[in-house]
């Protein structure tokens, strides 16, 4: 082999070798930035109005869809979808999110509806979503897991009120 044709092969490899490492620092940079505090988002001062018509097509789409789902549902009465999330462990212990039975986003980037500052949480740790009269939810390939009554998600679970979720050091409850 020439020379010019090892220094050509040294230089691609160098190249390669950069991309990857500017690569993994980017991607780290995203899943890190976390603000200076926890913040709750409010769900903004139109979304009063907006739980008053949401039980309403929950509980008709319920009694439609509660004989397909299966027999155990199909046992149950209707029940009230739960409008608040509560906050039982961690650092934001106490809080309370109105959920106004739309979806809700929990992480650490400044972009989740819920921001929980902690370093076992994922930017886009989880999403907490209503369907029917039930909350959903799912993990979104957060690194240390997501826990709901002791077991950790591997599909999209429903969370019947009063079930722990953890989150990193964080533990959520669904109730009224």
């Amino acid at each position: 082999m020439s020379e010019l044709a090892v220094a050509a092969l040294r230089l691609g490899l160098l190249l390669v070798l950069w991309i990857l490492i500017i690569s993994i620092v980017s991607s780290q940079g995203r899943d890190l930035m976390v603000g200076a505090r926890n913040k709750v988002r409010p769900r903004g001062a139109s979304g009063a109005p907006t739980p008053a018509p949401a039980p309403a097509p929950a509980t008709s789409s319920t009694s439609e869809s509660a004989g397909p789902a299966g027999n155990t549902t199909g046992q149950q009465s209707v029940r009230p979808l739960p409008q608040q999330l509560h906050v039982t462990e961690g650092p934001l212990r106490g809080s309370v999110v109105d959920l106004h039975g739309s979806p809700l986003l929990l992480g650490r980037a400044q972009e989740a509806d819920l921001v929980l500052d902690d370093d076992y949480v994922s930017g886009r740790h989880a999403r907490l979503f209503p369907q029917g009269s039930r909350w959903f939810l799912e993990d979104l390939g957060s690194t240390n897991g997501t826990y709901v009554a002791g077991t950790q998600l591997t599909r999209t679970v429903a969370v019947d009120p009063g079930t722990a979720i953890r989150i990193g050091k964080t533990v959520l409850e669904l109730g009224s």
